[in-house]
């Protein structure tokens, strides 16, 4: 016990005396394999809303449709409320199912709304509902490699849904008058965090992960299991 208190103080003290960040008592309950899952938990996080606010840029028609007197106020109805991840419009419909509903040609409400509401519900259930992770948290390496194939495949959606006028249903990449690849390369960003994490924990764990091979074409959304309590 005494080595234990000894050990704390020290770090006490190292943390007093650096500038560059304040100490936290709960970071002595992380491994390093949390801090991990921590930083990529915030990049994932941080890259979703900036792929939501390019899409509010490229779709305003979006957030009018919402009711919402601005694109900020449409981002904070959003991620203000968020966990869980439910959107009264969108009659129950969460996670994946939120974002296929979000790129049917009949969906009258906020197509921006719906489809970020549905990816964060889906990777909300993937972190198993966290957003900071310690020591007991156990992440399941095949949830988080089923959420990146389902970002890859709402990726390839959402560049490709359109009406039976042939016209996208959301406008995101462009390649005319000058190339914008900027969604592509958030959610390039957003998958190779999810897929580093998954590889991490699997290898901490000795757990395998089962892969999936699809063409994005005829692609389905793989199962994540939802947070009790959610639905």
């Amino acid at each position: 016990m005494r080595a234990l208190l000894l050990a704390v103080l020290a770090l006490v003290m190292l943390a007093g005396c650096s500038g560059s960040a304040r100490f936290e008592p709960a970071q002595l309950a992380k491994a390093d394999i949390d801090r991990v899952a921590d930083a990529h938990r915030r990049e994932v996080s941080a890259g979703l809303r900036l792929l939501a606010e390019k899409l509010y840029r490229r779709n305003p028609r979006e957030w009018k449709k919402g009711g919402q007197p601005s694109a900020e106020a449409a981002l904070a109805r959003i991620f203000d409320n968020s966990p869980p991840w439910l959107l009264a419009e969108l009659g129950g419909k969460r996670g994946t199912e939120a974002v296929l509903l979000s790129l049917r040609e009949d969906y009258r409400g906020d197509r921006v709304a719906a489809f970020i509401t549905g990816l964060g519900g889906m990777l909300h259930d993937a972190f198993n509902g966290r957003n900071e992770f310690f020591v007991i948290d156990d992440l399941d390496p095949q949830r988080l490699y089923n959420s990146a194939r389902n970002l890859e495949i709402a990726a390839w959606k959402l560049a490709n849904a359109r009406d039976t006028a042939g016209e996208l249903l959301l406008l995101s990449n462009e390649m005319n008058p000058v190339q914008n690849l900027s969604f592509e390369r958030e959610f390039g960003k957003m998958i190779g965090n999810v897929d580093l994490l998954s590889r991490v924990v699997a290898d901490k764990t000795n757990r395998t992960i089962v892969k999936a091979i699809q063409s994005m074409a005829t692609a389905v959304f793989l199962p994540i299991l939802a947070v009790p309590g959610l639905r």
